[in-house]
């Protein structure tokens, strides 16, 4: 064949398996550089993320910080309201109370007598003196006693009068006091509803923040697993590529084998052919010579040779 011997054919077969070796063991190689690149990459997709995380756990500390003032404020505002309307309530009551009292006010006033208090008491003084100090005849007394009673009744009115109105002064006293105090209610809730408000929106903010780093932590990890699964595929490639390699070099191997059995048998038959012209010349044989015919059974033919 082409003037080749066995072992130089083998020879020239077993050089495209090295080549194929060669060429897996370069693309082993260059998948390897490329795994070790998408681990680094992976790993930073994967700090990333991390960090990002991270992040939204202090923000979101935050947030429920933010909320529990929050709350509490709504809480202390919803009170204020309460107290506030309940004084408003109670102004109310004493507004309608006032009403009451200036129209009963107003009924006695068309009955007031004309002469003063005080000239009404000393009139009655005068004349409850006279009648108990002074011997007078009965119609004379008891005219007096008539005049007395008149002047209580006109008496009587201006205390009413009196009454009605220091009442209506507390009453109207009462009444600024309650609207001063529902005003007090609603200034210091509409205080800390800002407060409130400013934590609320303080917290839509921080959320928005939150939200942001979900939407990039969220792509870091899609990115770090699409690597992975970049990596996963170059992985099953590489174990294929190791599995025909461990093939092609197992073939090598029995290709060498054969190769090196050939070679034995080629050496073996070498020193047969040399061992036996030796006889034939009757020149002493070599131990291996001699032990290489004994196996072959060679050494009796050739002695019965002329």
């Amino acid at each position: 064949m082409n003037g080749l011997n066995p072992l130089q054919r083998d020879e020239k077969l077993s050089d495209p398996l090295r080549q194929r070796i060669e060429e897996l063991n370069r693309r082993l190689a260059s998948l390897k550089e490329e795994l070790d690149k998408l681990d680094l990459e992976a790993q930073r997709w994967a700090e990333k993320r991390n960090s990002t995380q991270k992040q939204i756990k202090v923000l979101r500390a935050k947030v429920a910080d933010l909320k529990e003032k929050r709350d509490k404020l709504n809480e202390r505002v919803r009170e204020l309201k309460n107290m506030r309307e309940e004084a408003k309530a109670e102004r109310i009551e004493k507004h309608n109370q006032i009403l009451k009292l200036k129209e009963k006010l107003k009924r006695l006033a068309e009955k007031k007598p004309i002469r003063s208090m005080h000239d009404v008491e000393s009139e009655i003084e005068r004349l409850e003196w006279k009648i108990q100090t002074t011997s007078l005849p009965v119609h004379e007394e008891k005219m007096l006693i008539d005049q007395v009673r008149t002047l209580e009744i006109q008496l009587s009115t201006h205390r009413q009068i009196r009454e009605l109105e220091e009442s209506l002064l507390e009453l109207r006293a009462e009444e600024k006091a309650l609207e001063t105090k529902a005003k007090l209610h609603h200034e210091r809730l509409s205080e800390l509803a800002k407060q409130s408000q400013s934590f609320h929106e303080k917290m839509i903010g921080i959320l928005g923040e939150i939200h942001g780093f979900r939407v990039e932590a969220d792509d870091a990890h899609q990115k770090y697993v699409g690597i992975k699964q970049q990596a996963q595929a170059l992985h099953q490639k590489r174990g294929e590529l190791l599995r025909q390699a461990k093939s092609i070099k197992q073939e090598l191997r029995q290709a060498e084998e054969e190769r090196q059995l050939k070679r034995q048998r080629g050496l073996r038959k070498e020193l047969v052919e040399k061992a036996l012209e030796k006889l034939k010349r009757g020149e002493k044989l070599s131990w291996e010579e001699f032990k290489v015919l004994t196996e072959q059974k060679k050494v009796k033919i050739a002695e019965n040779d002329p």
